[in-house]
């Protein structure tokens, strides 16, 4: 805000060429993280932790393994459904707290898929799929399906939890870089 005073002692009041630049600043960084990027990353979160959960119900029927004593399919699940219900919710409620909350659930799931990988790779490198023993009926054993199933589902919520982590994380930088802008600018009103 700048005062001028006149000869004739009249003040005039003006806003300061500053503070309209950082207001204005301070409003394209709140555009920028409103422009889509939380609700299409929450949604992809969201689908992925579903997916994974779905996915490991046939789990239940195979042998009965870490991964699945462990609920290791679950418990990541639900942290990626969590992390895309945060960033759903961070795209309408747009605040610095919001903002750090997202990026703070987003590296939690970040950190629980890295932790999901590592389950999966060991159980799939514990468990290996069995050789087919042909029985009477020309068809291969039980055990062969089984540790199969097993094996491709495991394989299957590798994946999904790979790409999980890329996502994660990759959010979870942008939500930093936001933060450090968004922060240099959320005194100015």
């Amino acid at each position: 805000m700048a005062l001028t005073v006149s000869s004739d002692l009249s003040v005039s009041v003006s806003t300061d060429q500053n503070v309209n630049k950082l207001t204005d600043k301070q409003e394209l960084l709140r555009k920028s993280i409103q422009k889509g990027e939380p609700k299409s990353i929450g949604i992809s979160q969201v689908v992925l932790g579903f997916l994974i959960i779905s996915y490991s119900v046939p789990l239940l029927s195979a042998n009965l393994t870490e991964v699945v004593m462990f609920g290791v399919p679950w418990w990541s699940g639900v942290s990626f459904v969590i992390a895309g219900a945060v960033a759903l919710v961070m795209e309408k409620h747009n605040s610095i707290s919001s903002v750090f909350t997202c990026m703070a659930v987003t590296l939690l799931a970040a950190v629980i898929s890295v932790i999901a990988v590592i389950f999966y790779i060991v159980d799939i490198m514990k468990h290996p799929q069995t050789i087919c023993k042909i029985n009477s009926g020309h068809t291969c054993d039980f055990e062969y399906y089984s540790t199969r199933l097993s094996v491709d589902m495991k394989s299957i919520l590798l994946s999904l939890s790979m790409v999980q982590t890329a996502i994660s994380s990759a959010f979870a930088f942008v939500l930093y870089k936001e933060k450090q802008n968004f922060n240099n600018y959320q005194f100015v009103n």
